[in-house]
């Protein structure tokens, strides 16, 4: 399913923001390298040109030691991906597909080496896009509703889309009242 423009991640301005982002994270880190950076007056340098290419607050992402993340190429791809927005009337079939490619793993087509292709299975499970979203949209939102949890029995289960769904969809959505 398709979602609205507004819901789905912005690829278009992030595929036109990522080169340059991811330029200059490796050229920081080559710089790093060769020279050091102890008093981080490169570092805030990168932070605020980032920043000022992006509007986004950099305190969030880990400019100096990328590797022990996802890798430069998911970090640039973070930095360069629009925030998501709060949008109106969404509805429960939307929020279902939202929950949908949160929780399931679908194969990406081998043949699709368009810059969507190469970062939507990213999107879905390694980025925070999505739960970004939800946090920003949904009152009863909480990343623990996507994380096994022991039932009375003690037993471990995890949430089923549909119950991930309707939790949510039954507390409310943060942008008007229900």
């Amino acid at each position: 399913m398709e979602l609205r423009s507004e819901i789905e991640p912005d690829f278009e301005t992030a595929e036109k923001r990522y080169p340059e982002v991811l330029q200059l994270i490796l050229e920081y880190t080559d710089y790093c390298d060769e020279h050091g950076d102890e008093d981080s007056i490169e570092y805030k340098k990168l932070e605020n040109r980032l920043h000022v290419m992006t509007g986004k607050e950099m305190s969030k992402f880990n400019l100096w030691e990328w590797w022990e993340g996802d890798g430069a190429e998911h970090l640039s791809f973070d930095i360069s991906l629009p925030d998501p927005q709060m949008v109106k009337d969404i509805t429960k079939d939307e929020l279902s597909e939202i929950v949908r490619r949160m929780k399931t793993f679908e194969i990406p087509d081998p043949d699709d080496s368009s810059f969507k292709g190469m970062f939507y299975n990213y999107i879905c499970f390694g980025s925070s896009y999505f739960s970004d979203f939800l946090k920003l949209n949904f009152k009863g939102y909480d990343i623990q509703l996507f994380q096994s949890h022991k039932d009375k029995n003690g037993n471990y289960n995890e949430y089923s889309q549909e119950e991930i769904t309707d939790r949510l969809w039954n507390h409310g959505l943060n942008n008007h009242i229900k």
